[in-house]
């Protein structure tokens, strides 16, 4: 099994004491965790994409490419490229160019986005965003493999014989497709045989589990092997000490202030108390040993291989999410990586691998 850490460079008042750092502060914060996430061992970090507040990762290209150089190792995610708001040509050559940079290490998780600010700025119509989305993918997916690309599109001029620079250095990139309830996403990410990853965040495991069985038949009848498929999936937030009641105290003040945000949006909890946070939730707080034995349910009903962790604190103090993080290397993920499968895939940089 593989662990990811990713942020969506949420810049708000911090949900405990209402304090807001500013813009350059917050996004030091996020190099300082993908730094921490390489230094303990974490096999990747994800930056997502938004257009809208409270979020400041409208420019992840820009954001993963300074990582690029100062890292080393850990592999590049986007978490996720909103493809449907994006000219696919445009977005191609920044990836591109960013797979060259991060040395092979880049990793695209897309999807259509959400949000109806970020929809407005793009001039994209609910209606139109998944037909969006899967043409948008079809052109990125044809210039990466492709010298030359001819495509009848209908949301961009189309294409003839064109060819578009840099050529990339992984051939081809691995895109997951991000789901959260569209069948359009699972369907897409089974036609061409690429691996799925699922939200997994506002609800219960039931819909989240429901469409990744949608996703294996899909993949079987459009023909793929069974053993080439893959499926991530991310949580709902993470905390865990030595002792369960510490770490059940220590996330208190983080779900209340989740609380809070919820009545200042006006909407119903899914989960009204902590304790169904915890139970029913995808959240991974607690022991070491229920960490672990969630993780296995889990994977029992997904059948996944890569999970992604919250990078942020999320209202915790540093030093205690830092401890969390230490703990979750040394007595979590070695019994994770013991007893669940990896992707079918090898996960080192891309020149490591061309050059052995």
């Amino acid at each position: 099994m593989r662990f990811l850490l990713s942020s969506l460079i949420v810049h708000a008042p911090h949900p405990v004491t209402g304090i807001q750092v500013s813009t350059a502060e917050r996004f030091q914060d996020m190099i300082d965790k993908a730094l921490l996430a390489e230094e303990l061992g974490f096999d990747g970090f994800g930056v997502g994409e938004r257009h809208e507040r409270p979020f400041i990762s409208s420019s992840p290209t820009v954001v993963l490419s300074h990582l690029a150089a100062l890292t080393r190792q850990i592999r590049l995610f986007t978490t996720v490229t909103t493809l449907s708001l994006l000219d696919p040509v445009r977005a191609y050559e920044d990836y591109a160019t960013l797979d060259h940079l991060s040395h092979g290490r880049l990793e695209l998780i897309i999807g259509k986005g959400n949000g109806s600010a970020q929809r407005e700025l793009f001039n994209v119509t609910p209606e139109d965003q998944w037909a969006r989305n899967a043409e948008s993918y079809e052109v990125f997916r044809a210039l990466w493999r492709q010298d030359k690309v001819s495509a009848e599109t209908r949301f961009r001029p189309p294409l003839h014989e064109a060819e578009v620079w840099p050529r990339p250095l992984q051939q081809p990139i691995r895109v997951w497709h991000g789901s959260a309830t569209s069948r359009e996403s699972v369907d897409l990410a089974a036609r061409y045989g690429d691996p799925l990853f699922s939200a997994n965040v506002t609800n219960p495991i039931e819909p989240y589990a429901e469409l990744i069985r949608y996703y294996r038949e899909r993949w079987v009848h459009y023909g793929h092997d069974p053993a080439g498929l893959a499926v991530g999936a991310g949580t709902a937030g993470y905390h865990a000490q030595p002792r369960s009641q510490d770490a059940l105290r220590a996330y208190e003040p983080v779900f209340t202030g989740y609380l809070k945000m919820q009545a200042r949006l006006g909407t119903e909890p899914v989960f009204p108390t902590l304790e169904d946070f915890v139970e029913r939730s995808s959240a991974l707080i607690g022991s070491p040993q229920q960490v672990i034995e969630k993780v296995h349910r889990y994977h029992a009903q997904f059948g996944l291989s890569v999970i992604n962790l919250q990078a942020d604190p999320n209202g915790l103090p540093d030093a205690e999410h830092r401890a969390s993080l230490e703990l979750f290397q040394s007595a979590i993920a070695p019994a994770l990586r013991r007893d669940l499968p990896d992707p079918p895939w090898k996960w080192a940089p891309a020149e490591q691998e061309l050059a052995s």
